[in-house]
């Protein structure tokens, strides 16, 4: 019966069917065919998949960033990021890479910094001399920060899902991201190709592109302050970052209307919809698979196999690699977290950064297709076929790669500082 599963949703997936109705149809077949098993278990377990208080983070935070996008903080983020580092050969890159790393500290979606900086930035890095290859490819791989730098989505689910602590994971996740983040700009140096140089402001304007962004540039201390200190819940935290932007794009830059909130709320649950119904569906799958006891053969298998941690790590990256090509990170972590994680726990892996290592490979398979949002996403923006934007992003997917595997050889090296500052969080 399992082997037909598989083949139902590989060929629901060749079929062009989208991913939540596949897991849904494969929950529902699956289930139906166990005994004593009634119809209803699929319903009622995507009910109560979606029943819970820290899941709504998801919503709250897509609002945030539509509100940040509508609000013009993404373009006050990419006038300071310019003033920056623009002055350097590729400026124009290094600003699309540092003010993913700012927003990616604000919104917790990278789709959300795909369409917001996107817009801006792919247009101006080709009119400045950027091939559309570079623009796009430094686009679609800097928004994947969005997800590996607090506060992220991924993050919130996955740490609900493995029963962590989402303050730890956050602080855990801040160094690999700005070393990612690193090592995308240590690329744009490295290119052959002679970028166009920004202009170089006087010190008094950039002190001036500063001031006029510091309500958005504060945010991130706000948000990650709040939750590390225990003064809100992550939850919360979307709540306050949803009144936070709309309180400086109200009154402070005054670049929303009244006018302007039907269109964003509905434009937000039109997005979160998709989200949620996918999640809500890979509980169901994920109820499915606790029948057949995945989780334990797969503890069993590499509790036996050579290599221990390092082995079983490699498996989770090539495994959540292939995954991220058609599944979307939420519905992914839900649906294999369960499976994974005792094997981890058995060889002694952090679940810290068995969720960092996952959520990192997750977010790459943002730019990897068919699948790839934030690549389809930059390549219809940059007006470039999916194949041509793939060839800009590989390079910045390969450093990413390369950081992963960092992460993989030195965990507790990740582990050390943030333990070190907030023992109470592990």
């Amino acid at each position: 019966m399992g082997v037909f599963l598989v083949i139902m949703f590989v060929a629901l997936i060749a079929f062009g069917v989208p991913i939540s109705f596949a897991l849904g149809a494969v929950s529902f077949t699956g289930i139906a065919f166990l005994d004593g098993i009634p119809n209803m278990v699929v319903f009622t377990k995507m009910f109560n998949g979606l029943g819970s208080f820290t899941l709504l983070a998801v919503p709250l935070f897509i609002l945030a960033a539509n509100l940040m996008n509508e609000g013009s903080i993404s373009d006050r983020l990419i006038s300071v990021s310019n003033a920056v580092v623009g002055r350097f050969r590729g400026g124009l890159a290094h600003s699309n890479i540092l003010v993913s790393m700012i927003f990616a500290g604000i919104s917790g979606s990278s789709q959300a910094d795909t369409a917001g900086i996107g817009k801006v930035l792919i247009p101006a890095m080709i009119k400045q001399g950027y091939d559309k290859e570079t623009s796009v490819g430094v686009t679609a791989a800097s928004s994947t920060l969005g997800s590996i730098i607090p506060p992220s989505i991924i993050m919130v689910v996955y740490a609900g899902v493995a029963n962590v602590s989402t303050g730890g994971l956050f602080m855990t996740g801040i160094l690999p991201g700005i070393l990612l983040g690193l090592a995308q700009m240590a690329i744009v140096f490295s290119k052959r190709k002679q970028f166009p140089h920004g202009e170089r402001l006087p010190a008094a304007a950039v002190l001036r592109e500063i001031g006029t962004a510091l309500p958005a540039l504060i945010t991130p201390v706000l948000l990650i302050g709040g939750i590390v200190s225990g003064f809100f819940t992550p939850t919360e935290a979307a709540a306050v970052a949803c009144i936070y932007a709309l309180f400086i794009s109200f009154f402070f830059y005054r670049s929303i209307k009244v006018k302007d909130l039907p269109r964003i709320l509905i434009e937000t649950m039109k997005l979160s919809s998709l989200s949620l119904f996918a999640l809500a569906t890979a509980c169901a799958l994920g109820e499915l698979l606790s029948y057949y006891r995945l989780n334990e053969v797969v503890k069993g298998f590499f509790t036996v196999i050579p290599g221990g941690g390092f082995v079983f790590l490699v498996v989770v990256v090539l495994f959540f690699l292939f995954v991220g090509t058609f599944m979307d990170a939420v519905p992914a972590i839900i649906l294999f977290t369960p499976i994974v994680l005792p094997s981890a726990l058995a060889l002694g892996i952090s679940p810290i950064i068995l969720g960092l290592i996952i959520i990192t490979t997750l977010a790459l398979g943002l730019v990897t297709p068919p699948y790839g949002l934030c690549l389809l996403l930059s390549a219809s923006i940059g007006g470039i076929t999916i194949e041509k934007a793939f060839k800009g992003v590989l390079p910045y997917l390969l450093v990413s790669l390369a950081v992963l595997l960092i992460l993989i050889l030195f965990p507790d090296f990740f582990l050390a500082l943030p333990k070190a500052l907030f023992p109470k969080l592990y």
